[in-house]
């Protein structure tokens, strides 16, 4: 298990000594099972703290709210416009550009 730490600029060579590592990703420090998180006591995040959690799992990976599988979600705002054709909207159709953008 990777535990994250919070080690101040100034204090990175001592936890560097003691065996942390520096996740160049993440920008932390972190150590993993081998070694006793009681060494790296005072470095250790506090509760409340979002860089707490050992390992969090990314935004697109959490579960999503009970369901709301397979429901497309719109704002107050959400504005339907009409289809020009059956072309995928992300492509750039001949027919849709002429007849969104006439001259």
């Amino acid at each position: 298990m990777r535990y994250d730490l919070k080690v101040p600029f100034a204090e990175k060579d001592q936890a560097k000594k003691l065996g942390a590592r520096w996740d160049a990703a993440r920008k932390r420090w972190y150590i993993d099972e081998g070694l006793d998180p009681a060494d790296f006591a005072r470095w250790q995040p506090a509760p409340h703290d979002a860089s707490s959690a050992a390992v969090s799992a990314p935004a697109s990976r959490r579960a999503a709210p009970a369901g709301s599988e397979g429901t497309v979600q719109v704002g107050s705002r959400f504005v339907e416009l009409p289809r020009m054709c059956d072309c995928l909207p992300w492509e750039d159709c001949d027919a849709c550009r002429l007849q969104a953008w006439p001259k």
